[in-house]
């Protein structure tokens, strides 16, 4: 009986200005300009990091959801959090 598949997402590392992710085999900068609501999390909450499906993230600590393509593309997302930054 094949076991339950999971997807892979990962924080490699955190700077004053984002975080990387590893999802696989890419890496993508989060950066706090266009993702603010991360700016003042711990390195606890950012590294708890889920990946239910292959295009959607969640960070169950801060009750963030946030679709790859948002990350890869952010332009293509222009609705924001009023969170400041």
């Amino acid at each position: 009986m094949p076991g339950i598949a999971t997807l892979e997402a990962e924080v490699t590392n955190v700077s004053p200005h984002g975080l990387w992710l590893l999802l696989g085999s890419e890496e993508l900068h989060v950066p706090f300009s266009e993702f603010p609501w991360f700016k003042r999390a711990t390195i606890e909450q950012l590294a708890d990091v889920q990946r239910p499906t292959e295009n959607h993230l969640y960070w169950p600590q801060l009750d963030v959801d946030l679709s790859v393509e948002s990350i890869r593309n952010p332009s293509a997302f222009p609705l924001r959090s009023k969170t400041e930054a």
